[in-house]
């Protein structure tokens, strides 16, 4: 990304109120979301077996506030973000989305409060980046909108430009999203998402295709959206040195249960990463931030 890229950012971030809805506030002790004894299972081969995703979860998430969730493959993070956008429903317990039970919600109310960015998506049809990003606006006009018709208006279009810069993905807005590079389509998925205005966002491993520099700036966007606009977030990643860095708080999952929730100096801990994870690392604190940040041991070539 060159200077003047830079340089726009912050002309771009002065107009991120175009990504606010109503009622949105910085982060309050008033929970967003309120999870109690979560529990989501699958069929398994042996039908007298069932296989938990998620196990008696239970936890509150603040409004406004910007939570990374952790954990090896198959603890059951996709499964419990599926569970908080209501794409799939709990075999067990509850989930208060601002105080209602998210199974009483309807779907597309739930889809202008939430707003999902998946791991993968598969673009079938050959839209460009402008119309997949103008996607985003469809829970916000309801039986007003036709396919194939060109239903949105002036602001629907400020509104997906405005998150096309954001991603800088504005200059591909022509460009059909299936002959993107991944890491191109990754943030384009990004910017519809934020084109859907919503109040919480949830994000199955968003920078996992990036290249350094856009994992930096959507990063940094993501602790700017959750800091000027009150947006609430919940971040899948492997990356525990990312998420320490820009999360307020962290939940640690291991077989679909949750080991450890709080600070990232509560939960980025060596006796817990080798609780979870089964191997010995470094924990330090980052030069300029301070937070905890993990470090690989130092492999040493035998002699011969």
């Amino acid at each position: 990304m060159n200077d003047g890229q830079h340089n726009g950012d912050a002309v771009a971030d002065e107009r991120h109120s175009l990504f606010a809805t109503a009622g949105v506030q910085t982060m309050t002790s008033t929970p967003m979301y309120e999870v109690r004894s979560l529990s989501l299972c699958y069929p398994a081969d042996n039908p007298d077996r069932l296989l938990w995703a998620v196990r008696e979860l239970t936890f509150d998430i603040r409004a406004g506030e910007f939570v990374g969730i952790v954990g090896p493959n198959g603890s059951g993070k996709t499964s419990l973000l599926k569970l908080l956008g209501k794409v799939l429903r709990p075999k067990a317990g509850t989930i208060r989305l601002r105080g209602r039970d998210l199974a009483t919600i309807p779907q597309d109310e739930v889809a202008r409060t939430v707003a999902m960015v998946p791991q993968e998506s598969h673009q079938v049809f050959p839209f460009t980046v402008l119309e997949t990003v103008l996607m985003g606006r469809h829970p916000h006009h309801g039986s007003t909108w036709r396919a194939g018709f060109r239903w949105e208006d002036e602001e629907d279009l400020d509104i997906a430009r405005e998150a096309m810069e954001a991603t800088d993905v504005a200059h591909l807005q022509d460009r059909a999203v299936t002959d993107l590079s991944g890491g191109e389509r990754q943030r384009c998925w990004i910017a519809r998402a934020l084109a859907q205005a919503p109040q919480v966002l949830l994000l199955d491993e968003p920078t996992a295709f990036l290249d350094l520099p856009h994992q930096i700036d959507i990063s940094a966007l993501l602790r700017r959206l959750a800091d000027r606009q009150g947006l609430t977030l919940l971040m899948i990643s492997h990356d525990l040195n990312m998420a320490g860095q820009y999360a307020d708080r962290m939940l640690m999952m291991k077989e679909g249960a949750l080991v450890a929730a709080g600070t990232p100096e509560e939960v980025i801990r060596p006796d817990v990463l080798k609780a979870v994870y089964g191997c010995d690392v470094l924990v330090d604190r980052h030069p300029e931030s301070g937070r905890p940040r993990v470090t690989l041991p130092a492999w040493m070539r035998r002699p011969t």
